[in-house]
């Protein structure tokens, strides 16, 4: 099992940055791909990005290509999410998870089986 903890979230207004990280405890990490995972209220859990164990493949969704960077420190233990131009709409707990089984940069939740407790962003417009 994997401890995943999160930090780094915050209020910004619209157009700022913010640089999420996760801090994993429990197993080898660089034997497993990372996500990010975002839930606005009211909404479901939805997709942000992910990366493999070696960082050379990574995933983005739609609406965040271009302005976020998932990106890894396997010396570390540590997964980032470099967010730039954010937007009101960004506004949501977002959520690091690890994919132990598949060990790819897979944009389905149900692939992850640790999940960290969540940071609050929020952008104000």
């Amino acid at each position: 099992q994997v401890q995943l903890l999160e930090s780094g979230g915050g209020l910004v207004p619209a157009g700022g940055s913010l640089r999420l990280s996760c801090a994993a405890s429990g197993r080898t990490f660089s034997n497993y791909g990372l996500g990010w995972f975002r839930q606005a209220p009211g909404k479901e859990r939805e997709f942000a990005a992910s990366i493999t164990w070696s960082g050379r493949t990574v995933r983005y969704a739609d609406s965040v290509k271009g302005r976020f960077t998932i990106s890894r420190d396997n010396a570390k233990n540590t997964v980032y999410l470099q967010m730039n131009s954010l937007k009101p709409e960004d506004t949501a707990v977002y959520y690091c998870a690890a994919d132990t089984r598949y060990n790819g940069a897979t944009n389905y939740y149900r692939d992850y089986d640790s999940w960290g407790q969540g940071t609050q962003v929020t952008v104000s417009s």
